[in-house]
């Protein structure tokens, strides 16, 4: 899944993109820039949003580029 496609999911799951914006504590323009692929999804983000979706999204679908593998707990 590109990153695009699971913010979208992500939007839709939670209600629609102005939901996750509120419950990210960012403005709505930012999650449609998201969605639209225009902006990249920060990791915390990513992270946050795997979060308020139960799972259901991952953080390695929202940000790809991130080394997640590498993490040390």
């Amino acid at each position: 899944m590109k990153p695009a496609e699971a913010v979208r999911e992500a939007s839709r799951l939670l209600g629609s993109q102005a939901e996750l914006a509120r419950q990210l504590g960012v403005r709505t323009p930012t999650v449609s820039q998201w969605c639209s692929g225009d902006r990249p999804i920060p990791a915390a983000r990513a992270i946050q949003i795997e979060t308020l979706t139960n799972g259901l999204v991952k953080r390695a679908d929202l940000c790809p580029s991130f080394p997640w593998g590498q993490m040390v707990a």
